[in-house]
């Protein structure tokens, strides 16, 4: 079963890996072109590369992938399956129909909940009690084509977006290596996916991830969960009328009055800020310029009467 691999970041990655130490034959890797980073500007090769390169894998880096000019480099690859992994770019419908068997997608939700580029935190944002890896045949239309089969995995009111992405490629890489094997005995049966229960899962964006008090605790725990590690949530704070930024790193919610929100309730030993509804513990933060923390150690360098949570 000859496999061309689509992918770009650490999850993508990571499940090349265990496809190449469980033997499938991967015979070339696609991935999107090397970008600069940090001050220094230097290019850094993405995680999929880095791991193809590690293989000796045959790597090719288009800035378009379904340009029209590329479709020959990868036809000479003769693959059964084109296999896609977060690969950050919609395959058009000259490539879909090039593999011999298949182009599959491991799509990180249970499909057709979820569809779109964050489906990880949108499903914890939104304080979803399951979720789930799902194998589907590709189309034009985004994570819309027949579903060839699902894993699902319980979620916890504490489980973070840095938490589950690990257990989801897991349990992802598992599920992809049985699906190839499937289809190297047959074709698997699909499932055509429920118009009906379409829901859509976009890109974060940094304002969103704001934390405001008026808010209900349970929806803002769920937001500072579904966005950790990054890119992280964040409110203002003023600390002695300077105004900041801080991070929000752990939280628990706190049954409390609710009536003043963004009030410290309690500070020193814990810190406790009232919301919309119920209040929030804080347990660790980053204040802008500066290490992560427990909120407490935060507290004890600072008097109450310095800081506001309403700036």
């Amino acid at each position: 079963m000859r496999v061309v691999f689509f992918g770009t970041p650490p999850f993508a990655a990571r499940v090349l890996q265990y496809l190449i130490d469980n033997h499938v034959d991967i015979v070339a890797v696609i991935t999107k072109p090397d970008k600069p980073q940090g001050r220094s500007l230097h290019l850094q090769p993405t995680p999929v590369k880095v791991v193809a390169l590690e293989h000796n894998l045959p790597i090719y880096q288009p800035e378009l992938v379904s340009d029209i000019d590329f479709a020959p480099i990868l036809a000479q690859y003769n693959a059964d399956l084109f296999v896609v992994v977060a690969y950050g770019e919609i395959i058009k419908q000259h490539l879909l129909d090039m593999p011999k068997i298949a182009c599959i997608n491991l799509h990180a939700s249970l499909l057709p909940k979820y569809r779109g580029a964050a489906p990880i935190q949108r499903c914890l944002i939104n304080g979803e009690k399951e979720t789930g890896i799902t194998i589907m045949h590709m189309v034009k239309k985004m994570d819309a084509g027949d579903i060839i089969s699902v894993v699902k995995v319980p979620l916890s009111d504490e489980i973070t977006y840095g938490e589950l992405e690990k257990v989801l490629c897991e349990e992802g890489s598992k599920l992809l290596l049985k699906t190839i094997k499937e289809f190297e005995t047959g074709k698997p049966a699909q499932t055509p996916q429920d118009a009906a229960a379409i829901t859509y899962a976009p890109k974060i964006e940094l304002e969103e991830c704001e934390v405001l008090w008026e808010k209900p605790a349970k929806d803002l725990h769920n937001l500072i969960r579904g966005v950790f590690p990054s890119p992280g949530a964040w409110c203002w704070v003023a600390i002695k009328g300077q105004k900041k930024r801080l991070k929000l790193l752990k939280t628990r919610v706190i049954k409390a009055d609710s009536s003043s929100p963004g009030k410290i309730l309690q500070w020193r030993e814990g810190v406790v800020i009232a919301c919309g509804e119920n209040a929030l513990e804080l347990l660790e933060i980053q204040l802008e310029g500066k290490k992560a923390m427990p909120a407490s150690e935060f507290a004890r360098g600072i008097q109450e009467n310095d800081i506001a949570f309403t700036p």
